[in-house]
């Protein structure tokens, strides 16, 4: 199925949920990348990534909406399915997009579509008030990660990007959220923009893995979105936790695979940005720190 994309040269056997929880106890990092389609799933598969994700952050990437609010099942479904297409052996994960889990019947009706499409996992935004669907979800058999900090389908109703957890109030609910969700079963966790020592605090509370986005480098695996990673022409959309490694089209899957590489090996580094003429575009650019 699309195996001209799968490219096999690496000797890597694929990527399985005990892996990643094998890396967590051996302390290796795990690297994880966004994409939206085969042609770039093919690079990450080959660039040894460990997990791909189907972002919903493909409503600004590639359909040009000022969020991820305005992005549906269908949108979902049709990318991931792509995707899948050209991961051979990196898992795919696959976002439950704004909307799609307002029940504990719809979460798993929505979590079954996108399985269908092709996901190994699924990723849910919330802390416990999303544990019934949650925990629908993980009794249909299907493996899923959770989402904490910064919650992009919220940003709206939040009034946009800032880190969470500085003050003690807000920390202690991410800490209670984390293991909430590490208890009801989550395969692992994403913390995105959530304060640097909160974050590491919750990486050793919790047995599965966490998975960063701008939340340090505290012995967090990371995750670094797709639209920043890229290319040039997709430069709008590079946040200030994000680093272009692609500026040029033949250096893109070079520029994915020393990403992932120093993730793995823990050299990675985030990048701050001055603000761009396009910042009333770009999402993740709006990130305030306060």
């Amino acid at each position: 199925m699309y195996t001209h994309l799968q490219l096999r040269d690496s000797t890597r056997p694929p990527v399985s949920l005990a892996t990643l929880h094998k890396m967590k106890a051996e302390g290796e990092k795990i690297a994880s990348l966004t994409c939206y389609d085969a042609s770039f799933a093919a690079l990450v598969d080959e660039a040894d990534a460990d997990i791909v994700l189907v972002g919903d952050s493909l409503g600004m990437v590639v359909l040009g909406q000022p969020d991820t609010t305005q992005v549906t099942m269908a949108d979902m479904i049709h990318h991931t399915r792509a995707v899948a297409r050209g991961a051979a052996k990196t898992l795919v994960a696959a976002d439950l997009p704004a909307g799609s889990c307002a029940t504990p019947e719809l979460a798993v009706k929505n979590s079954r579509l996108l399985r269908e499409a092709g996901a190994d996992l699924v990723k849910i935004e919330g802390g416990r008030e999303i544990l019934p669907m949650l925990q629908a979800i993980i009794a249909d058999g299907i493996p899923v990660i959770g989402h904490l900090g910064m919650l992009p389908q919220r940003v709206v109703e939040e009034g946009g990007y800032r880190i969470k957890g500085k003050s003690d109030t807000e920390a202690e609910r991410l800490a209670a959220d984390a293991q909430a969700l590490a208890e009801a079963g989550v395969q692992a966790l994403v913390l995105e923009l959530v304060h640097a020592p909160l974050a590491a605090q919750i990486t050793r509370a919790v047995p599965c893995p966490t998975i960063g986005i701008g939340a340090g480098g505290h012995r967090l695996h990371r995750h670094i979105g797709g639209g920043s990673n890229v290319g040039s022409e997709l430069e709008l959309f590079a946040g200030r936790h994000s680093a272009n490694r692609t500026r040029h089209p033949r250096t893109r899957r070079g520029g994915r695979q020393r990403r992932a590489e120093e993730v793995q090996f823990g050299v990675a580094k985030v990048v701050e940005r001055p603000p761009s003429r396009h910042d009333h575009r770009v999402c993740m650019a709006q990130t305030q720190d306060r």
